[in-house]
């Protein structure tokens, strides 16, 4: 996977806190920039608390970080017990194939399955087959970090035990910027102060995408939720994994 500084993580946790946003009024006679209203700000403040509240989604992230590569999360979230399970998949716009690994994240870890090399690796070492290799989830104080990570932290990011509280959403950093479909759903959508976006459906006052540039660089993550509802997800038992921490020499040897 490619790498990134973890300095990519440093404002995520201020900004996704702020995350939220929905209308449920008419579009007629607005202006993309209108502040929110205060009907508006209290859905925004309930946004994140929402997906709490909802147990769970489907989604799908997409950073486009350069040279034509495309890194695809596609997976779901159990935004109760922070536990995620996706495909991630790099795209290339040369000829090189797609890359592609099989998931499991939580806020403390990572597990990365479908690695090349990691059965005969294991083999080489006279360590027992495993499916999965897991490695602590990087942070903003570790130094480096893979972008996959950040993209994780992301989406598990995108829930609150409790809400905000709406005056927040009435400073006039937080706009109105009209109405889009986004996957067949009227959606409202807003500027956050920090240049983010959401766009919260109409119908159900839940999120349906968050777009966030990150800091530093010049590509911007694009976060779409769908199928709110209860997860699910199991994660590798110990027999099927090995810890990165103990075979850094494996590790190392297979990038992870």
């Amino acid at each position: 996977m490619p790498s990134r500084p973890r300095s990519l993580l440093l404002a995520l946790g201020l900004v996704l806190a702020l995350l939220t946003g929905c209308s449920d009024s008419s579009a007629a006679d607005r202006n993309p920039g209108d502040k929110v209203t205060r009907a508006e700000a209290n859905v925004l403040a309930e946004l994140l608390h929402q997906d709490f509240e909802h147990g769970g989604a489907d989604f799908v992230v997409s950073a486009p970080y350069g040279d034509g590569a495309v890194l695809t999360l596609t997976g779901q979230i159990d935004f109760v017990r922070s536990i995620g399970h996706a495909q991630a998949v790099t795209n290339f716009a040369d000829e090189r194939p797609d890359d592609t690994r099989d998931i499991f994240f939580t806020p403390d870890s990572l597990w990365f399955g479908g690695v090349p090399g990691l059965a005969e690796a294991l083999a080489a070492h006279g360590l027992p087959a495993a499916a999965y290799m897991e490695r602590p989830m990087a942070t903003s104080a570790e130094g480096s970090s893979s972008l996959v990570d950040v993209l994780a932290q992301l989406v598990l990011n995108l829930s609150a035990r409790a809400g905000d509280d709406p005056r927040a959403f009435l400073n006039g950093s937080y706009t109105w910027q009209g109405q889009r479909s986004i996957d067949g759903q009227l959606a409202a959508v807003y500027s956050l102060s920090g240049g983010q976006t959401v766009a919260v459906s109409a119908s159900d006052k839940l999120l349906l995408q968050y777009v966030t540039p990150l800091p530093d660089q010049d590509f911007e993550v694009t976060i779409t939720l769908s199928e709110h509802g209860d997860r699910s997800i199991q994660l590798p038992t110990p027999d099927q994994t090995v810890n990165a921490a103990d075979q850094p020499e494996v590790a190392a040897q297979l990038g992870v």
